[in-house]
């Protein structure tokens, strides 16, 4: 098993409480345990998406396209801290000023695995130009940068390609744009 499956990550109430911790593999066991997690938009200076398809290795939602990265800080960690860990780790990404701009709830099962996503998951949206370097081949598969128009259309076009958070993700970093 991965052992990334056997990290904690800090259980919420609805309201984004902390109610206690338990590993990343029994969080995802249907029907799921709420969490809390991160989603990181990374958007370049004209305004396109930095887009990854998760890799084929991964044990939920493999090769589906998502936003820059994802993750879950441990029990008492800080968000901030925790996606800059990620960002790391999986695209070899440093140096983003991450920001808050909004919170999305969601429950999504993978009809592949059986696992199951019931994340609070805040959203961190920061700019990044260039490409990534440093991209792990067991995360991501591949990356794009698409504009979020374009992305938007694709999504409806084609849901089935894309994690079932990214729409609510792209959401949350809209109405905060638009607040």
């Amino acid at each position: 098993m991965n052992t990334r499956e056997q990290h904690l990550v800090e259980l919420v109430g609805t309201d984004g409480s902390a109610i206690g911790e338990t590993t990343v593999d029994l969080a995802h066991r249907a029907p799921g345990q709420l969490h809390r997690a991160f989603s990181v938009l990374l958007v370049s200076p004209e305004g396109k998406l930095l887009l990854q398809q998760r890799a084929a290795v991964k044990t939920r939602f493999p090769l589906r396209w998502a936003n820059a990265c994802c993750g879950h800080p441990g029990p008492g960690e800080a968000l901030i801290e925790a996606a800059d860990r990620r960002l790391m780790e999986e695209l070899g990404v440093t140096s983003v000023a991450l920001r808050e701009v909004g919170v999305h709830l969601y429950q999504a099962a993978d009809p592949d695995s059986g696992r199951v996503e019931f994340e609070y998951d805040h959203v961190l949206v920061g700019t990044y130009s260039g490409d990534p370097t440093g991209v792990d081949p067991d995360e991501v598969a591949a990356v794009d940068w698409v504009a979020p128009a374009e992305l938007a259309q694709r999504i409806t076009q084609s849901p089935d390609s894309y994690a079932p958070w990214l729409a609510g993700v792209l959401d949350a970093w809209q109405v905060s744009a638009n607040g």
